[in-house]
């Protein structure tokens, strides 16, 4: 099973959980016995899957060089911050507050969590993970050579003849900064809960929304706001408007030059993933198949399919595929993620607020390296 799944299911697990508890609370009272059956059988498949994902990650680790700016992992968060961090969240602000930072506007949450947070929205959401990203406050203007308009060109020529110049331009894609927050709320029984893991609980929260809307901004966009890979040159459209060919995948393939292939991957929903894996060849063969050397469990035409619930499915006027290196996606972050504790806000609902807040854009800034496949508009 693929680390992502390992990780939904885990978050499944947690929301039962969450369930459970809330039920109890709102109706006063204690678990039933198949209550407390479910809850502790979901806390225990939690615990064995939480360790599982952890020791693939460290395999995974072991054969990839991490970079020493990458964001820290979980045993890298210092346990004096992890704890103030937990204690902050329970209230018990004065056993730990020499771990944290107060102001007028409440405590400033140890950068090592928030790093953390990041790191799990590059685990869930690889289309962040692969994209070029650029670190920096203000507008950037990134340029890139344009030969749409006219190239340079090579001709026959004669003596004492003059050559006529030809030459493209330079042009620029401009990245601004979109402010996006994300509010998760914690049911007061799991916070209570001494021996629930509070902090890993929160960071898994708070990851998963926002590497979701992230992934569907980068792949799909918003007017006037992120444009992601909406606005894709490249863009190949289907003869139909309810269904996608072979011949139609493979156009969509060959229109990034080979020399961005080997970086390239298929982005789709479930749905169309499944449409996809009736497909046959001449020779009866199918076209798409199960690959566990691959990132996400199948490989079409010799590349990685990653299925993503952002992604619309086959639907009339609404890109169906996209594929190529997502390096060509530019993602610059004005304001790196920072989160704060809401203890009082949503106290009525019996429950603390996390909230988080990162500022953000996206473009394509190699259009060679991403295309679109398109359904075609409803007759």
């Amino acid at each position: 099973m693929e680390l992502k799944a390992l990780i939904d299911r885990r978050n499944e697990l947690v929301g039962v959980m969450e369930q459970l508890s809330g039920t109890a609370t709102n109706e006063v009272r204690a678990f039933t016995d198949e209550e407390r059956a479910q809850y502790d059988q979901a806390d225990t498949e939690r615990r064995n899957l939480e360790e599982t994902i952890k020791r693939i990650k460290e395999q995974r680790d072991s054969e990839i060089e991490v970079p020493a700016d990458e964001p820290q992992s979980a045993e890298d968060i210092p346990d004096e911050e992890y704890r103030a961090f937990g204690d902050y969240i329970r209230g018990n602000v004065s056993t730990r507050a020499d771990n944290l930072t107060f102001t007028d506007n409440g405590a400033v949450i140890p950068s090592s969590i928030a790093n953390k947070i990041i790191e799990k929205i590059t685990d869930i959401c690889p289309i962040y993970q692969l994209a070029n990203k650029y670190n920096i406050g203000g507008n950037l203007s990134i340029p890139y050579y344009d030969e749409e308009s006219q190239a340079i060109t090579m001709t026959y020529a004669d003596e004492f003849t003059e050559l006529e110049s030809s030459s493209g331009k330079f042009a620029s894609i401009e990245l601004k900064g979109f402010l996006a927050g994300v509010l998760s709320k914690i049911s007061l029984s799991l916070v209570n809960n001494s021996k629930f893991d509070i902090v890993g609980y929160v960071i898994e929260k708070v990851a998963l929304a926002a590497a979701r809307w992230i992934e569907r901004e980068l792949l799909l966009g918003t007017a006037s706001k992120i444009d992601g890979i909406s606005k894709a040159k490249q863009v190949i459209t289907a003869a139909a408007s309810d269904k996608i060919t072979t011949d139609e995948l493979i156009d969509l393939q060959e229109s990034i030059p080979d020399a961005y292939q080997q970086g390239a991957v298929w982005i789709m929903s479930k749905a169309t993933r499944t449409a996809i894996r009736k497909f046959k060849d001449n020779d009866g063969n199918y076209i798409l198949n199960k690959d566990m050397t691959s990132r996400w469990g199948y490989t079409l035409f010799g590349r990685d399919v990653y299925v993503s619930s952002q992604m619309s499915d086959i639907t009339a006027d609404k890109p169906a595929v996209i594929y190529g290196d997502m390096s060509g996606l530019a993602v610059k972050i004005s304001e790196e993620f920072k989160i704060q504790v809401l203890r009082e806000k949503y106290a009525t609902e019996h429950a603390v607020g996390v909230v988080g807040w990162m500022e953000l854009d996206s473009k394509i800034e190699n259009e060679q390296k991403i295309a679109v496949l398109k359904m075609a508009a409803e007759e």
